[in-house]
């Protein structure tokens, strides 16, 4: 049962009422949000795979001795005492002021036994003794618990309020041995195994919780995505609860690797995620602008917005004769020598989520550079302004997407071959950005980055949507098979 309590707990904990967290002053950009949909998926599911791993649950030996009638004092015992099975009818989880209720009610459970017996008789002075083996039928079971989980500091803490279980009737079937002693291991030991099965699942809850305890507060705080980005996953604010969804916020934005904040880049403004657009999906996951704005400042601080290009697929443009009629100059300057081209981004790229497109503008300067005697030389830098669309997408439990061109401007920089017309310029340039930069960003955006879901479980048929400045993703989830033997107690809390 401890494994059955961590299983749940740790999806549950979506549902701690606002009253029981701590203010925080930080901002949450990404928000999760389940839908009464998705509890009674994660609720069945979860219940289902904590029975599977609670059972078989042995408990401790039995010893009594009664009185029977004739036959005196009676020394009985029960050893091997094994639930094997356990069948829970209805379960049901709610919120309220003081924190989570969960209830199993109406299970039953098989078990079976070990039983022995020994005594004495002024008949017979030596002792007698038999032993057999019993099943026993486990009736009008309930379960239940009373939790709160606090934020401490941007992490989840465990408190457990009341937890119990209320056996209602066991039936006992006797094999073996004599049968004038059945109807007396029934009478002497009802009671004892009601309430070793009741103390075994309770000692097994308040142990689980505080091992769950524990490895909430051990939760990550930052989601490494690769070398150069992380995602700060810290918990912050209160949750938002209506009658049909509950909602809790992460930080959201992307730092470096290396630990380095962009947080201070963004003003903190009043921020509702909560909006369960589509109750027939489980989840919903709303992703700040700001999320995309602060993985591009963390890219761009970490200069990985420079490029040389000496391969594209019109290769005449990588040949001082191919701009021959464009930049005469460049040609007599510098006849029949290979040219690169240096792109490099020259601040944080703007990006603007609407009800109807991504759009991002980015400024860039792109130098020509030609190979000459085995030196590179810089002989002109225009600078362009990209204006573009973007696509946002699933791929797996990542939030992929894509780029398109809408148009650019171009403007002269400085250049050491001459005034060149940028209405001749303006061709090249758009090939360029055509053939190479847009294709070589979505070779990048194709793979996306992972959003903050517990392990195991998928986006299943997603939609995504673009309301308010966030990007929404709608879905229902699935539960992969890759965990099936995975310890329950470490499942699902590591990102």
């Amino acid at each position: 049962m401890a494994k059955a309590i961590s299983f749940i707990v740790v999806f549950s904990f979506l549902l701690i009422p606002a009253s029981t967290l701590v203010e925080s002053n930080q901002e949450g950009y990404i928000s999760g949000v389940i839908s009464n949909k998705g509890l009674d998926f994660a609720k069945n599911l979860l219940i289902e795979k904590a029975i599977s791993s609670m059972v078989p649950l042995q408990l401790s030996d039995i010893e009594k001795s009664v009185k029977i009638p004739v036959i005196g004092k009676v020394l009985l015992g029960l050893s091997n005492i094994i639930i094997h099975s356990v069948d829970v009818a209805s379960s049901l989880v709610e919120t309220g002021d003081s924190g989570i209720s969960l209830v199993a009610s109406d299970a039953t459970a098989n078990m079976n036994m070990d039983w022995r017996y020994s005594y004495k008789t002024w008949l017979v002075p030596i002792a007698i003794s038999d032993h057999g083996t019993a099943t026993v039928q486990v009736q009008g079971m309930v379960i239940w618990l009373n939790a709160a989980i606090i934020n401490q500091e941007g992490t989840l803490k465990l408190l457990l309020l009341d937890c119990g279980c209320h056996v209602k009737d066991i039936s006992i079937k006797v094999n073996g041995g004599a049968s004038w002693l059945y109807q007396g291991i029934i009478d002497a030991f009802q009671g004892k195994i009601v309430s070793a099965i009741e103390d075994a699942i309770t000692k097994n809850i308040k142990e689980g919780i505080k091992k769950l305890d524990s490895k909430l507060q051990s939760l990550p705080k930052q989601m490494q995505v690769n070398g150069v980005v992380a995602l700060n996953v810290t918990f912050v604010e209160d949750p938002l609860l209506s009658n049909s969804s509950v909602e809790l916020k992460v930080n959201g934005l992307f730092n470096g690797a290396d630990g380095s904040s962009v947080s201070n880049y963004y003003v903190k403004g009043s921020q509702s995620f909560l909006s369960c657009t589509d109750s027939a999906k489980m989840v919903e996951i709303s992703l700040h602008q700001n999320v995309f704005k602060s993985a591009a400042l963390v890219y761009f601080n970490a200069n990985y917005m420079h490029w040389t290009v000496d391969k594209i697929p019109d290769q005449s443009l990588m040949n001082t004769d191919g701009w021959r009629y464009i930049i005469p100059e460049l040609y007599q300057q510098y006849p029949d020598d290979d040219i690169n081209f240096s792109i490099a981004v020259t601040s944080p790229p703007i990006i603007r989520v609407s009800d109807h497109d991504i759009g991002t503008t980015i400024y860039a300067d792109l130098v020509i550079e030609v190979l000459n005697s085995g030196e590179t030389v810089p002989v002109t830098c225009i600078s362009l302004v990209i204006s573009a669309s973007c696509s946002a997408e699933i791929y797996g439990n990542n939030l992929a997407g894509s780029i398109r061109l809408v148009n650019f401007t171009e403007n002269l920089k400085w250049s050491n071959i001459g005034n060149l017309q940028m209405h001749l310029v303006q061709a090249a340039m758009s090939t360029i950005l055509e053939t190479f930069f847009m294709p070589y960003l979505n070779s990048h955006l194709s793979t996306g980055f992972p959003l903050p879901l517990p392990h195991g479980f998928t986006l299943q048929n997603a939609d995504i949507v673009r309301l308010d400045s966030k990007v929404k993703v709608l879905s229902d989830l699935s539960f992969t098979d890759r965990y099936e033997s995975y310890n329950l107690n470490q499942l699902p809390i590591y990102w």
